[in-house]
């Protein structure tokens, strides 16, 4: 929902760097080199030795340990990206007025819990993927930003950018199954292709909602806006119940702030 000022205008297209651009510069946080390990032989002295005190020669492949940095390298240098998440606050409440809103991060981190405590799953429905799916589903937003409707993107080219973004974020990860499990996770959210998804995609819209009475609350505002572009698009029974839930507890703060 939201870019930061420093975040490109979100109608232009994605710089054709890779987004490790971003770590070749010098200071704190970021990353000018990678390790380069070597293979080495080592001559190994054991108990057993033989008598003439040689001892047993034995080549050590750092294959592993080469593999082992190199994924260390690449694991910082995605966190490094994904602090974007941390510090891009969420657009439509920019957009409202809202002083020091949530950032993408915040709003994941909530939907996570919610995949935690749902209680009365669906039979079939794996909570696990449910968790997973709720913390990658933003993820492109690190290089796209927040894009909302009131930027005037076409949900094609919205999709088309993040896309191309959740694909460079699995690039500078460095490939491999973790990055293949974020990218299926995204994809599945993104078709709303599962149970699972479909629940994380109402969890979406609660979490939204459940922010905007809050803001309610914390600033005296009313933002209808988010609550009627909700209503009737929830997609599961835990879905539906929380939002009730939520609407209750709105209806009587809203009378009273009509009065």
């Amino acid at each position: 929902m939201a870019v930061n000022s420093s975040t490109p205008p979100l109608h232009r297209a994605l710089p054709s760097r890779s987004p490790l651009a971003f770590f070749n510069r010098t200071g704190p946080g970021f990353f000018t080199h990678s390790p380069n390990p070597r293979l080495v032989s080592v001559r190994s002295h054991s108990q057993n030795s033989a008598p003439d005190g040689s001892g047993s020669k034995r080549s050590l492949s750092l294959e592993d340990s080469q593999t082992s940095i190199g994924s260390s390298s690449s694991a910082i240098d995605f966190l490094t990206l994904c602090h974007r998440l941390k510090t891009t606050k969420r657009k439509g409440w920019i957009n409202h007025g809202i002083k020091g809103p949530e950032s993408i991060a915040d709003h994941m981190y909530r939907m996570a819990l919610m995949a935690l405590i749902a209680a009365d799953l669906p039979s079939g429905l794996n909570r696990e993927r449910c968790i997973k799916i709720a913390i990658v589903h933003d993820i492109a937003e690190a290089i796209v930003g927040d894009i909302t409707p009131s930027d005037g993107v076409p949900k094609e080219e919205k999709s088309r950018m993040e896309q191309a973004a959740l694909s460079e974020m699995c690039k500078v990860l460095g490939g491999g199954m973790r990055a293949e499990e974020i990218e299926e996770l995204w994809q599945e959210y993104e078709n709303n292709s599962s149970l699972e998804a479909n629940l994380v995609k109402d969890f979406d819209k609660v979490e939204l909602i459940l922010q905007a009475l809050e803001y309610e609350t914390q600033h005296g505002k009313v933002l209808d806006e988010f609550f009627v572009s909700t209503a009737g698009k929830f997609q599961t029974e835990i879905g539906k119940s929380w939002a009730a839930e939520i609407i209750s507890r709105r209806n009587p703060s809203l009378a009273n702030r009509h009065n």
